[in-house]
């Protein structure tokens, strides 16, 4: 990996994204988050989005999409193909925006789970992306995804 830069809990250089996070809750249920489709409307997304559609087919070779939804009306459809389920431990899919129609670059999403104390300990890794830009831009995505989803843990919506 070529110069990592830090931005809170996040390291990336031009090509990849890391993050560690904990999250106050089993392994068992912050993997359910992630994959069971009406738990993961209520929190995917950056802030203030919502998620009017969502498919998800959890098996290995299976397809996942969400539609989000900003506050000013633009949507965003990302999809992907499963590649690797391991509950309550590991998912790894890919994840393309749709452009007009048209697929996107495709990158890859390898999220792990594993117990620590206070609850999960999340590691996540995607890659490659083509530009330093659109690394930047998922950084932003995600920090605000997941900030969001550590309020939803921190509500009590996964006891």
């Amino acid at each position: 990996m070529s110069s990592l830069e830090q931005s809170g809990d996040a390291a990336f250089s031009a090509c990849e994204l890391r993050y560690e996070r904990v999250f106050a809750a089993p392994p068992e249920r912050v993997f359910h988050a992630w994959t069971d489709p009406q738990v993961l409307a209520r929190w995917w997304g950056p802030k203030g989005c919502v998620i009017p559609e969502i498919s998800i087919d959890l098996r290995e070779g299976g397809e996942w999409m969400t539609l989000m939804r900003e506050p000013d009306g633009g949507e965003h459809r990302v999809s992907g193909v499963y590649r690797e389920i391991v509950p309550p431990r590991r998912l790894v899919f890919t994840w393309a925006w749709d452009n007009d129609g048209e697929r996107g670059h495709e990158s890859t999403v390898t999220v792990e789970f594993e117990a620590a104390p206070g609850g999960t300990l999340m590691r996540f890794h995607q890659a490659t992306f083509r530009t330093a830009e659109m690394t930047r831009l998922h950084n932003e995505g995600w920090t605000s995804c997941l900030d969001g989803f550590e309020e939803f843990v921190a509500a009590g919506n996964l006891a």
